[in-house]
């Protein structure tokens, strides 16, 4: 009895989690409005592939970029707390201040805020897997952005 008890615990913990697609979508379009950009479409074939991957990074307790994946790809990892989709994007986003329009540059990290402000970005799709204490958020996107040389708006 102790040895089901202990595996339904440890299969609950590693469950598969789903993203509230609105809240995601809406956060995501919120920052995109503010530039005037054309709304992103929520796409179930990209969440499933972002499902996947984070469920992967957290079973092999790794944080990197699926190298396979031929869309753009924004990750989130937070320890001891558990996020809200609204507080994912806000943290990518946050990156603005390190880009520079005019120069197209980053002075630091931006690449996670101009994949959600790239404006031929279409689609977006989002998973997240939460462990004991972790939590892996994945976000794909069709076209990818973040083309070197070209403004993504």
């Amino acid at each position: 009895m102790l040895i089901v008890i202990g595996l339904f615990v440890a299969a609950s913990v590693f469950a598969k989690s789903q993203v509230v697609p609105d809240e995601m979508l809406q956060a995501h379009n919120m920052i995109r409005r503010n530039l005037g950009l054309p709304p992103l479409a929520w796409s179930d074939r990209l969440a499933a592939r972002a499902q996947e991957w984070a469920q992967n990074l957290l079973a092999k307790g790794k944080f990197l970029h699926n190298s396979k994946t031929p869309y753009g790809e924004n990750l989130f990892e937070i320890t001891g707390a558990q996020a809200q989709p609204a507080e994912v994007v806000r943290a990518w986003a946050s990156e603005a201040r390190d880009y520079d329009y005019r120069s197209n540059r980053c002075k630091g990290t931006c690449g996670h805020y101009t994949q959600i402000v790239w404006r031929d970005t279409k689609e977006v799709g989002c998973g997240v897997a939460r462990g004991i204490n972790r939590e892996i958020w994945v976000c794909e996107y069709d076209p990818p952005g973040n083309v070197i040389g070209q403004r993504p708006y």
